[in-house]
């Protein structure tokens, strides 16, 4: 699929979720939030549910919550918008409460169809819910940081999924905040392991790159290889063939990471 394909398809499902009335949600909401960002990322984040803030301005992730993703996807060296933001529940639960199970399963179907028309390498789960979503049954304490492959059910069956805590978690608690960050240090790695496991053939995309700084290698700016593989023009021009080599190597300073 293009990335006009994508794009496109990724706004006929925002089309039909505006219009939705699958669920008791539908009826409090304000505005729809269906998500945002590249529709060539190889990153997809996926929060719970839209808060007041998302409600009024319809976009995913733009409270205090939102802030704080904001620094996190930062401290990558990435932005926003080089990665696509997305919820379980596209509308407000009242008063910011939990989403019910039959309100994740009636919005279950555009997830779905968001993922497999982004295609995407890693599916960041952030909070408890999203967590129930692709890796049912876990608890966030015990998985948050780590990865494990998506069920081709959810519709990122190319995809790592790596599990973090919502950023509410260090809005309540400063001390938290520590972990989070940690955490976040060890995406750029699970991109690179996820384009080992997508095997030939898969898309090239293209992207400018990224330096990307972590409190792991005690701020050395950390660049991970679009590839492993050895240096091309194309390469070095910043078209990204994300086919590695069979031995995916872990960050290292001075390598290089793109996303798309």
């Amino acid at each position: 699929m293009t990335e006009t394909e994508r794009q496109a398809a990724l706004e006929g499902i925002a089309g039909e979720v505006a219009a939705c009335t699958g669920c008791r949600l539908h009826a409090g909401r304000t505005r729809a939030v269906p998500g945002e960002g590249s529709a060539s990322s190889e990153v997809v984040f996926v929060g719970e549910g839209p808060g007041e803030q998302e409600d009024r301005q319809g976009r995913p992730f733009v409270g205090a919550s939102g802030q704080l993703l904001g620094d996190l996807i930062g401290s990558l060296g990435w932005g926003r918008p080089d990665v696509f933001i997305t919820n379980v529940v596209k509308c407000r639960p009242p008063g910011n409460r939990d989403p019910e199970p039959d309100e994740i399963a009636a919005c279950a179907p555009y997830l779905r169809r968001q993922l497999e028309a982004l295609d995407p390498s890693v599916v960041v789960t952030v909070g408890k819910h999203s967590l129930n979503a692709f890796r049912p049954g876990e608890r966030i304490g015990r998985v948050h940081g780590t990865t494990t492959p998506a069920d081709p059910a959810t519709g990122a069956g190319n995809a790592l999924v790596f599990s973090m805590y919502h950023p509410a978690f260090a809005l309540y608690q400063g001390s938290n905040r520590k972990t989070l960050f940690e955490d976040m240090t060890g995406l750029p790695g699970a991109l690179v392991a996820a384009r080992a496991r997508r095997g030939p053939g898969d898309a090239t995309r293209v992207a400018p790159a990224a330096s990307v700084p972590t409190d792991a290698l005690a701020g050395a700016p950390v660049t991970l290889p679009a590839a492993v593989a050895p240096v091309t023009p194309l390469a070095s021009a910043g078209v990204i063939d994300r086919v590695p080599s069979p031995a995916p190597q872990a960050p290292e300073p001075g390598d290089q990471l793109t996303l798309f």
